[in-house]
Formats: structure tokens, sequence, C-alpha cells
């Protein structure tokens, strides 16, 4: 009987591909660039098993591509880019890898917090450029956290492990906005404040840090009227979906002194950076390193894995979203 055939749309950690080839016909992306959308739809047509990433669009007219493929096992724990629902509509499933990016992604979120407030991406650059003329009082004055509030947006396994770190390790005092409040123990554990209502948040947070999934409920969440809420002094941080911020908006918002700063790892058309941000100063841009540990990454990949060997070996899939 002919081994499934499952195309990896980018390279993953070479000890789980390796783990792919010894169980799969696989085809891996040697050049490890985009996919194209017709190649995308195409493959749906020519292999068993699509893994792709959170850089792939897998949208209602590449999943029409054909009739063959029967899974989907994204790389990543978001799903936004995949159109759920025509996947479903044709009986294929859908599964992510939730759980083992959370450390690494509330890691680069108290990055972003740290070289927003402290201007650490403003230092570098000058001294790079050879423009510091060296220590003096009121250099690059930047902001504390310890009594600060950090506001969270979504209270989920990345934005409690983002809290503890702020409030154990910074003391920062915690406050979220969710759909609902959290577990007790936790919100003791962080003495962590419950919020019904987005904008009163927004208004009572020294540093806002997004967590919410991306998709049609969040676009734009962040726009005019939400950086008006926030303080003059306060920073954005977005570790989540790129959709949820409106990046012109924020823009102004920095550019006029509205806001302090922000930190953003995310963005609604990666690898395309918005071109108003990259002029400005107050903004700490990465490109999109919230789960790259040589552990997180191979994690996924593991996880992943276990999805497609699920499937193959008709056991119910640990992961699906649908």
């Amino acid at each position: 009987m002919a081994r499934p055939r499952v195309l990896v749309t980018r390279r993953w950690p070479e000890a789980v591909e390796r783990q792919l080839a010894e169980r799969f016909d696989v085809t891996f992306n040697e050049a490890d660039r985009p996919l194209s959308q017709a190649e995308l739809a195409a493959a749906m047509a020519e292999y068993d098993v699509l893994c792709p990433t959170v850089s792939d669009r897998i949208d209602a007219e590449v999943i029409r591509g054909g009739d063959r493929v029967k899974l989907i096992a994204n790389y990543g724990v978001g799903f936004d880019h995949i159109a759920v629902g025509a996947a479903k509509a044709k009986g294929i499933a859908v599964t992510n890898t939730p759980g083992v990016l959370t450390d690494a992604t509330a890691d680069i979120a108290l990055t972003l917090i740290l070289m927003a407030a402290r201007r650490a991406g403003e230092g570098e650059r000058e001294l790079r450029a050879g423009a510091w003329s060296g220590w003096r009082p009121t250099h690059l004055l930047g902001s504390s956290l310890k009594d600060k509030v950090l506001g969270l947006v979504g209270f989920g396994r990345i934005g409690i492990a983002t809290a503890r770190r702020a409030h154990h390790g910074f003391g920062m005092k915690i406050a979220y906005y969710a759909r609902r409040e959290t577990d007790p123990e936790i919100a003791r554990e962080l003495g962590a404040e419950f919020y019904p209502d987005l904008t009163a948040l927004l208004g009572a947070s020294d540093v806002v840090s997004l967590h919410v999934p991306g998709g049609g409920e969040t676009e734009n969440l962040i726009g005019d009227a939400a950086l008006a809420a926030m303080k003059p002094g306060a920073y954005l941080i977005n570790t989540a979906r790129g959709g949820i911020v409106d990046h012109a908006a924020l823009a102004a918002a920095l550019r006029e002194g509205r806001i302090a700063g922000a930190g953003l790892d995310v963005y609604p058309a990666e690898p395309q950076v918005p071109q108003e941000l990259l002029g400005l100063e107050n903004v700490v841009l990465l490109p999109h390193l919230g789960s790259a540990t040589r552990e997180t990454r191979t994690a996924m990949g593991e996880r992943a894995l276990a999805n497609v060997i699920a499937w193959a070996e008709g056991e119910p899939l640990p992961d699906r979203v649908a």
C-alpha cells in the first residue's frame, strides 16, 4: 500500500522532517520560499495531507483546487489563514499545534514590553550609527515597569504566561479584558482585575498587550477609538495577529505622541511591514519571532506530526479544530 503523500510548505526543524520522511511520502519546500496560491491549489489535487504555516493563505479558492487532500495539519496555533468552513464543507479535517508555543511567545511579549518602555531599539540604532555622545542624565529616558498596569486583551494561555512574567518578575499590576473571568486561583495569584469593557481596560493600562485570535471578530480591534482611549504615556504590544491593529491609525498615534510607543511582532500582510511604521523611532519591529526557539519550533513540528500520524492510522485527531 502506497504511503500517504504529504506536502510541507516551509522547512521544519531537521529532526521532525526526518520523522515525517520515515513514515510518509513527503515533499519538502527545498527553497523555503512562500508558495503561490496556484501552487497551493494544485497541491490539493496531488497530496493527501497539506502542512501549511501562518505564511500560507489557504483560502476557499485554494481548497477548491482539488479533492485529494483530507487533512490540513497546520504548523502553528492560529488558523485564521485557513478557510476552515470551506475545508469542513469538503470533508477536510484541520488541526493546529496548541500549547507548545505559550512560553516562547510570552517571552517575546516581555521582550517587546521592555524594549519599548526602555527605548532599547532607539538606543541600539543610535549606537550603531555612531551617534552616541556618551552617558548623560536625560538621555533616552524611558519608563519603569514596577507598579505599572499591564492590561491584557485576551487572557488565554499566552496572556496568562505573559502576566506571570510581568507580575512576578517585574512587579507589574495585572488587568485583563476577556469574554469571561479567569479561574479564581489565577486571579488571586496575579491580583488580576477583570474588565468586562475594553475601553475601560485601555484607559486604565500603562502597557496594553494583545492576546486574542485573529479573524473577522478582531479585525482592526485596535483602531482610532481604541488608541484614543489609551493613556498618552502607554505602550501597545502585539504578538497575536497583525490584523488586530489598524496600523495606519497606530502610526498616526505614535507620530503625534498620543501614545508613548509600541512593540510589534506580527503584521497583516507578512512579510510586508506597514511602510508608515518603518520611519518611526518609538516603535519596536520584530520579524514574527514569537515562537522562534529551537525547542518550540521542534515541539510545533512534533505536534503537527502527531496529528498526521493519527489521521493516517484512523485515530482521533488530538488537535482538531474542524
